[in-house]
């Protein structure tokens, strides 16, 4: 007698037994198509998922950093398609710094201190302008005016005291090295660092005859340094002198700003200015790398303004937002301070729509979708179909027994049949009880059975052999 699951030595009268097909190394082909389709899919829900980008926020304690926290949270908060990861710096040159290695994907900068040779401009957040406030009185009405004369100055920031000293020198007046306690000598104006309280008091003494400030002239800081001024000037009358021939001053210092102070800004009777006053200054700008797409620096762009009035209700700053200056599209991609063509989409009201931003993507996950169902149904046939070929397999191999025992003489032979028959039974019973199968491969596999252990045990009857009790007992039913 031969072991279970043991095949029978071949014989001239027995046809060679075909061998199953390796059906579970394709199956789990199969697994692995399907886990193919799944990443496919977790792809596309990846790509969906709202853009974030982060931005170099600076100086310390400044208002642009309050500003571009109070946007991020804004488009979190209204669960827009983007969001911001806010990354401080100490100053503009660190933050500036950080776009131009490429660590950020936008940036809070001042140009005049260092402009990243990969940024391009997406909004103005600030503009200063060089001013020079004193009493009427004091006859000061043009910068040339200040030789000879003490200049209190605001300044905190090194660089914006470099920049009143740099734009007065190149009016023509001489500025000695800095001394608050030296006398004026000539024609030399003298620069002297006074506290916004102080500036009253300074005016009345005599210690100072002007106040020279880089401010934005539109702030509330703008507003309280001309009304000290008033206050201690005669009969209130204020002179507002700006810095003269704005276009040479910028071809000398290109990464400046041009910025005109309108009349009556500040109010009073005679208002002040009595007309325009044209000065330069500096400009606190959010810059984006090059390489960002246009469509996200539009939309960048298109929700930082469009949620300005938000904004403004914790951050008075957000007013004081515009859009860099600029004549034509080709006139601001080369001009001095660039603007990202993303920018001039939004600003031109040529952003792309919904349907052409995303046209590729629309038909990408149409093709996708499509192919996609196909392959999950396909994988579903053939799954089904590779479960069914086991049992159809094993089914076709009890009836081939059927047929074998029908001519073998042998009645060891015919035993050995048996044992292989109860071995197919016990493998297609494994395989339905872990695997869902289709009732209708069952059901035949359970007739070929109940075919192939009845024949056997006809044939070991005929050669004299006892059949399987369990023959005996039932009709070898699965």
């Amino acid at each position: 007698m031969l072991k279970p699951n043991s095949s029978p030595k071949a014989s001239p009268d027995s046809k060679p037994k075909p061998r199953p097909k390796p059906a579970a190394r394709r199956e789990r082909g199969y697994l692995v198509i399907g886990l193919l389709v799944a990443v496919a899919l977790a792809s596309i829900l990846y790509l969906s998922l709202p853009t974030t980008l982060s931005v170099a926020v600076a100086p310390a304690g400044g208002t642009e950093p309050a500003l571009m926290r109070a946007y991020a949270a804004a488009l979190a908060e209204k669960r827009l398609n983007l969001r911001l990861k806010i990354v401080p710096f100490d100053g503009v040159r660190e933050s500036a710094e950080a776009l131009q290695a490429g660590k950020v994907d936008l940036a809070v900068v001042r140009p005049d201190i260092l402009l990243p040779a990969n940024g391009l401009t997406l909004a103005v957040l600030r503009e200063q302008a060089v001013l020079v406030v004193s009493p009427e009185a004091s006859g000061i009405g043009s910068l040339t005016d200040l030789a000879g004369k003490r200049v209190g100055t605001l300044a905190r920031r090194g660089a914006d005291l470099a920049l009143i000293r740099t734009l007065l020198e190149q009016s023509g007046l001489d500025l000695p090295a800095e001394s608050p306690d030296a006398g004026t000598a000539g024609e030399a104006v003298q620069l002297v660092p006074v506290e916004e309280a102080e500036i009253g008091a300074a005016l009345s003494q005599g210690r100072i005859a002007a106040i020279a400030v880089l401010t934005s002239p539109t702030s509330a800081a703008a507003r309280r340094l001309v009304g000290a001024v008033r206050e201690a000037s005669e009969g209130r009358a204020v002179s507002l002198v700006g810095v003269p021939d704005v276009p040479a001053a910028l071809a000398r210092m290109p990464r400046l700003q041009a910025v005109s102070v309108p009349a009556g800004l500040f109010g009073g009777n005679p208002k002040l200015p009595a007309e325009d006053v044209a000065s330069v200054g500096a400009s606190y700008r959010l810059v984006a790398r090059a390489t960002l797409s246009r469509s996200v620096a539009a939309e960048a762009t298109e929700h930082l303004f469009e949620l300005r009035s938000a904004l403004a209700d914790s951050v008075p700053a957000a007013n004081d937002m515009a859009a860099p200056a600029y004549d034509t599209t080709a006139a601001a991609t080369s001009a001095r301070l660039p603007i990202h063509p993303g920018a001039i989409d939004y600003f031109e009201r040529e952003q792309q729509g919904f349907i052409e931003r995303y046209e590729t993507w629309i038909y990408l996950v149409a093709f996708l979708g499509g192919g996609i169902g196909s392959t999950v149904a396909w994988l579903r046939r053939r799954l089904w179909r590779a479960r069914r070929e086991r049992i159809e397999i094993a089914t076709g191999r009890l009836l081939e027994i059927r047929s074998e025992a029908r001519r073998i003489q042998d009645a060891g032979k015919l035993a050995s049949l048996a044992d292989e028959i109860d071995s197919l039974a016990a493998n297609i019973a494994r395989y339905a009880l872990t695997r869902p199968t289709e009732p209708r491969s069952l059901s035949a596999a359970r007739i070929a059975i109940d075919a192939a252990r009845s024949t056997v045990a006809r044939a070991a009857l005929g050669k004299g052999a006892a059949p399987p009790p369990e023959d005996q007992a039932r009709g070898g039913a699965l």
